[in-house]
């Protein structure tokens, strides 16, 4: 039930359907894709994460809140989602890491949500007419007139969101795992070796930076316009490709940059729009999914062998557009068999459509950081065989 100062609030999607709900966070209007996610658990972290750049997300579990917010779980340094939807609100968190409440964190951002709407309807809205734009304001209650607004606003294809996420200067990650953060007991126990990452970043989460730094990879992060040629005179070891938002396919700097790197025959891993900017600068191409992949349960794999993965994209490789004779696919998504892994036949190179990262999610694809290190470990004595 609404407090009895709830602030009414209009939400609005291009189809012109409406739902009329309460405020929570911001006042204002927010116009954005609206997408929906399954996890049950996590949202701070989805609020947070820079794939979610221009997006209003639904969340289908039907309370938020009820932890409440604290630092170590964001995965960047602020919201970025345009606006959330809930069905109802916990304003009195009760956990012992909890610095403040869900509302009074989105509210600080300047992040409008709303709440007391049917999530469940509006998730089979877009299961059966696919994302679409829409609008949540405090402010414009007339649905006519926010759907004026809604309209007038660019589609998520063609969309270059990346420069709004990606670092604007090179920085060196230096907040390493803690132990509590730590769940695989053999992460940690590296040879000691050091291996020099530079992260290509079009939206990288922190959990990312944090799994790199726990196998023992000294990471360089760089933004996404950064030159093939600047990041090679890093030396790296390996290349990382981060996640990020918007279409893959408009973010054409981060394209030709790692058409150049794959001439260097570098170990390389791309997760989310890595592996799909990846794809692209082997030739492939991308469409945009009906309603994309948003959840922490999502069965990836092939040749027997099942990961459940957290997954969150709107956009996928098309598989009929692959160089066959470079590539194979590694991993499908066994919903709906679409490509969700990559690995070049004779290049150490290898991505992933899922976030093995978790944060939140299953653990089941951490294995991929340590093929990583294997790759640059490998690549490492090969070159010191050549030499001697």
């Amino acid at each position: 039930m609404p407090l009895s100062d709830a602030i009414p609030t209009l939400l609005v999607l291009a189809d012109g359907t409406s739902y009329r709900g309460w405020s929570f966070g911001a006042t204002g209007t927010a116009i954005g894709e609206v997408v929906f996610n399954t996890g049950m658990t996590g949202y701070q972290e989805v609020l947070t994460d820079p794939s979610y750049c221009g997006q209003i997300v639904v969340f289908t579990y039907p309370e938020l809140g009820n932890t409440g917010v604290n630092p170590e779980d964001e995965e960047s340094e602020r919201p970025q989602v345009r606006g959330a939807i809930a069905r109802n609100i916990c304003r009195l968190p009760s956990n012992w890491r909890a610095t403040q409440s869900l509302p009074e964190y989105l509210s600080k951002h300047k992040i409008p949500g709303i709440y007391g709407i049917d999530t469940r309807a509006l998730t089979r809205k877009i299961r059966i007419v696919g994302a679409m734009n829409g609008g949540i304001s405090t402010e414009i209650l007339d649905p006519g007139e926010l759907l004026e607004k809604v309209r007038s606003a660019p589609d998520m294809a063609g969309l270059n969101l990346v420069r709004e996420v990606s670092t604007s200067k090179v920085y060196e990650w230096s907040q390493m795992t803690t132990p509590a953060w730590e769940f695989n007991p053999e992460v940690g126990t590296h040879s000691g070796e050091t291996f020099t990452v530079v992260a290509l970043d079009f939206g990288v989460k922190r959990n990312i930076l944090r799994r790199l730094a726990s196998y023992g990879c000294r990471v360089i992060v760089v933004p996404a316009n950064t030159t093939a040629e600047e990041i090679l005179k890093y030396n790296p070891d390996g290349i990382f490709l981060s996640n990020g938002p918007g279409d893959p396919s408009a973010v054409t700097e981060g394209i030709e940059t790692t058409k150049e790197l794959l001439k260097a025959a570098k170990p390389m891993f791309g997760i989310c729009m890595g592996h799909q900017i990846l794809g692209h600068a082997l030739g492939a191409e991308t469409f945009k999914l009906k309603f994309g992949h948003r959840g922490l349960n999502q069965p990836a794999g092939l040749k027997q062998r099942v990961e459940i993965t957290s997954q969150n994209h709107s956009f996928a490789i098309d598989s009929d557009s692959l160089p066959t004779a470079q590539i194979e696919v590694s991993h499908l998504n066994l919903n709906d068999r679409t490509v969700a892994g990559l690995r070049h036949k004779s290049l150490p190179i290898f991505s992933v459509q899922y976030h093995p990262e978790a944060s939140p999610g299953p653990h089941d694809g951490d294995y991929l950081f340590a093929e990583f290190v294997q790759a640059m470990r490998t690549a490492r004595q090969d070159t010191t065989a050549r030499m001697r």
